[in-house]
């Protein structure tokens, strides 16, 4: 597949010619640049928090409620941001947002206490608010339908960038200045990449007619979020999206970093070296799951096979890994086999028309982002009915906390098996119906 691939079905400029390779190129790489920018504010906290912990006297509790703010505000943000796309722009709205990103950035250099920590990243994750989507939005306008996924996957994973950025370069930093100088300079990172977001991306491929923004009264605009959650399959793709992000950004963002710390008892820098694995293994495995609903022309079943594996990650994880390198594996295994949600994108954004693309991809957004809202400070209460050992958790708090995530990916998985099939190839026959299971 290549961005020449001519535009065809629902998504994308119907007849038109698809995008040549520079103005593809400008896209992919702006797109990146937004998702690389919250993948590194959503995970900064992830490789100290420890000296987190330290410094603002945070309890387990104040510091998964502090990282669950994040997701809570780009939670709360995404039916204003659906609508935005859907009546200004993706590009005005993108860099209008560029600015509480980087306002809370700065924030964050600030904070002396966990409630001004929480918001910091309160408001940096309003800024966050149309990272991902946006992508969602432009790949369906841009590219032809079977593309879809692969370049959803490409998106994320050239985003993955920020992660590598927030795991052993911070650590690095934090030695060299502290913990607070690196974020007031990422705020300044924002600002710039917001101004070339608004200079450089256009909403419509070159040579297509500009898509007509959606002018309906604030009634028509909630039909059509009613819409888009009554159409049959969105509550079962939903159920699993929403487990499958939460949990694994509950271990990355929040435990990842204590647990090598207390259990394992890894320094700063070691911690980060762990953080950039567990970033370049889920890179691997975006790159690896994103073309595969093309190959076997099913996204269920690729969702079903990657969400088991993650699913026995966890399940080792709660068992109690004795040893350094099993523990690091199965944590690599975890972010390796959490890939799939670009896959999910697509199987929920093949189900609406032009017109829903901005709701329905940022109702999408919604459900991991209400698991991650909810799972970090719910997982903060587990800690404490343990008794703490020497100056960290005790191991047996954080395999409840992997027991806990276990059972809600668990429970994804059974709802989602459930649903019928999106095939990216409609089936030949006329008496079998896309989307049958």
């Amino acid at each position: 597949m290549g961005v020449s691939e001519p535009h065809s079905g629902a998504g994308g400029v119907s007849g038109g010619r698809a995008p040549g390779w520079t103005a593809a190129a400008v896209l992919m790489a702006m797109l990146a640049s937004t998702t690389a920018l919250s993948q590194f504010f959503r995970s900064s906290t992830a490789v100290i928090a420890p000296e987190l912990i330290r410094d603002l006297d945070l309890s387990s509790a104040a510091l998964g409620f502090a990282n669950g703010s994040f997701f809570m505000a780009v939670l709360l943000g995404q039916i204003p941001v659906g609508l935005a796309f859907d009546r200004f722009g993706v590009r005005r709205t993108v860099a209008t947002l560029s600015l509480p990103m980087a306002i809370g950035a700065m924030l964050h250099g600030l904070a002396n206490t966990g409630n001004e920590l929480t918001a910091a990243r309160f408001l940096v994750g309003v800024g966050s608010a149309a990272s991902y989507t946006a992508g969602v939005v432009m790949i369906g306008r841009w590219f032809s339908r079977p593309a879809w996924s692969t370049l959803i996957s490409w998106q994320f994973a050239l985003g993955q960038i920020g992660l590598v950025l927030a795991g052993t370069p911070l650590a690095a930093a934090v030695g060299i200045v502290g913990w607070r100088f690196p974020f007031v300079v990422m705020g300044v990172v924002a600002l710039l990449v917001g101004y070339l977001f608004l200079s450089f991306v256009r909403d419509d491929p070159p040579g297509a007619a500009p898509q007509a923004r959606d002018a309906a009264s604030e009634v028509g605009a909630l039909q059509g979020l009613v819409q888009v959650l009554t159409t049959p399959g969105t509550l079962q793709v939903l159920a699993l999206y929403m487990v499958t992000f939460a949990s694994m950004t509950t271990v990355l963002v929040v435990w990842a970093g204590p647990y090598l710390h207390d259990v394992h008892h890894l320094a700063t820098i070691e911690r980060g070296n762990v953080i950039i694995g567990m970033a370049l293994a889920q890179t691997a495995g975006v790159l690896a799951v994103g073309p595969l609903d093309r190959l076997f022309n099913t996204r269920k079943w690729v969702s079903v096979g990657s969400g088991s594996l993650a699913l026995a990650a966890m399940i080792g994880l709660a068992l109690g890994p004795a040893s350094l390198s099993l523990a690091v594996a199965l944590l690599l295994l975890l972010s390796a086999t959490t890939s799939y949600g670009g896959v999910l994108f697509a199987q929920m954004r093949s189900l609406f028309p032009p017109n829903l693309a901005g709701r329905s991809a940022t109702i999408t957004n919604m459900a991991p982002l209400l698991g991650a809202s909810v799972l970090p400070p719910l997982t903060g209460l587990i800690p404490p009915l343990f008794q703490d050992e020497g100056a960290g958790y005790s191991p047996l708090a954080y395999q409840a906390i992997f027991a806990v995530l276990a059972c809600c990916l668990g429970t994804g998985l059974a709802i989602y098996l459930t649903v019928r099939d999106s095939k990216p190839r409609p089936s030949p026959s006329p008496n079998s119906p896309v989307g049958a299971a």
